[in-house]
C-alpha cells in the first residue's frame, strides 16, 4: 500500500501546486479545504525539487532588474533568460553580496563564460558584478530606464516651469505632461494641434521637448561611429540649454556609454523583463502580498520559472 498512496500523495501535492499558480495561496486552500500554512509548505518542496531538476542550459543573453516587495524602497532583484524568456533567478535585495549567488551558484562559472549580453538598468552593484564575473559579456543599459530618466529630465522642467507661471499662463500649460512624454506618431489629431501652439511659445519646455525628441533618434542608428557621433553632438547641445535637468542627464549618460553604445550592435532591450515584474506584481496584489522575502520568491519561481514537477 505504500506506493500507491505515495502516488496519491504526489499526484495531490502536484494538483495543489498546479492550482496556486492562478490562485492566492489562500484561495487556493479554500478549494482544496486545507490550511493555507500546508499550501505554503507545498509550494516550497515543489519550487525546491523544480530547482533541482530543472535543465541547465547554456545562457547567452540576461536581463537584470529590481522589483519592489513592499513600501520604503525594500526590492527583489530577477534575473530573466531573454532568449528563452523564462525567470532564471530571483534574490532577496539587491546589493552586490545579494547577487552575488546568481552568478558563483545559480549560474556557475562555466556558464558565466558563455553570456554574450547583459542587460540592466544603470545600477552599479549589477554591473561591477557582471564585469568580476563574466568579463567576456557585453553589458547593454537598457533602454527603457535611459527613456524613463529622460522623461523625467522633461518633466522637471515642466514643473519648474509650472511654478513660475501665473494662473493665466497655466491655462495654457495645463494637461501638457503627457502630451510632452508621448511619441508623436501616437498623438491624436487634437494633441497635436494642442502641441504645435505650445512649441510656438518661446519657452524651456519646448527646448526640453525638442531635446528629447533629437535624443530619440538614436535608437535608429546602426553604425556606431555615427550613432556615437550624434550622441556627443546632443550632449553638446543640452549643456548649451540652460537645462539643469538636462545637464544632470548628460552626466549620467557621459558615465555609462560604454553600455548604452553597444545599442547599435545588440538590440536588446528589457522589455520582457518589464512583462515579468508586471506578473510578480499580480502575484503579490493577489495574496494582499507577502509578509516574508523567503514566501514571495518561492511564489515567483512557482509562477514564473517554468519548473517541472515533482514525478515521485
Amino acid at each position: 500500500w505504500a506506493e500507491p498512496w505515495a502516488r496519491v500523495t504526489i499526484a495531490l501535492s502536484n494538483a495543489v501546486a498546479v492550482l496556486a499558480r492562478e490562485l492566492s495561496w489562500q484561495g487556493t486552500a479554500r478549494q482544496y479545504r486545507l490550511n493555507w500554512k500546508s499550501v505554503a509548505t507545498i509550494v516550497k518542496r515543489t519550487v525546491q525539487y523544480g530547482l533541482r531538476h530543472r535543465k541547465r542550459l547554456p545562457v547567452h543573453v540576461i536581463g537584470i532588474d529590481e522589483v519592489s516587495r513592499r513600501k520604503g524602497q525594500v526590492y527583489l532583484t530577477v534575473v530573466y533568460d531573454l532568449e528563452r524568456r523564462v525567470l532564471l533567478w530571483v534574490g532577496d535585495d539587491r546589493t552586490e553580496e545579494a547577487v552575488k549567488p546568481f552568478f558563483t551558484e545559480a549560474l556557475g562559472r562555466r556558464r558565466c563564460q558563455t553570456l554574450r549580453v547583459v542587460c540592466m538598468d544603470m545600477w552599479a552593484p549589477y554591473a561591477n558584478l557582471v564585469r568580476t564575473h563574466a568579463a567576456k559579456a557585453q553589458i547593454l543599459f537598457d533602454r527603457f530606464h535611459i527613456v524613463k530618466h529622460l522623461n523625467e529630465a522633461v518633466d522637471a522642467v515642466r514643473r519648474e516651469l509650472w511654478r513660475q507661471l501665473t494662473a493665466k499662463q497655466r491655462a495654457t500649460f495645463k494637461g501638457t505632461r503627457w502630451l510632452l512624454l508621448k511619441n508623436p506618431w501616437n498623438l491624436t489629431g487634437d494633441q497635436r494641434e494642442r502641441l504645435s501652439t505650445l512649441v510656438r511659445l518661446n519657452a524651456p519646455i519646448v527646448r526640453a521637448y525638442y531635446l528629447k525628441e533629437a535624443f530619440q533618434l538614436f535608437w535608429d542608428y546602426k553604425q556606431p561611429k555615427r550613432a556615437k557621433d550624434h550622441l556627443e553632438k546632443w550632449m553638446r547641445a543640452a549643456m548649451s540649454s540652460r537645462l539643469v535637468p538636462f545637464q544632470k542627464f548628460v552626466r549620467m549618460v557621459r558615465n555609462h556609454l560604454d553600455g548604452i553604445l553597444p545599442w547599435t550592435q545588440q538590440r536588446v532591450s528589457n522589455g520582457a523583463v518589464e512583462g515579468m515584474n508586471n506578473k510578480i506584481k499580480s502575484i503579490s496584489h493577489r495574496s494582499f502580498g507577502f509578509r516574508t522575502a523567503e514566501n514571495f520568491i518561492a511564489a515567483i519561481y512557482h509562477c514564473c520559472a517554468r519548473l517541472p514537477l515533482p514525478l515521485e
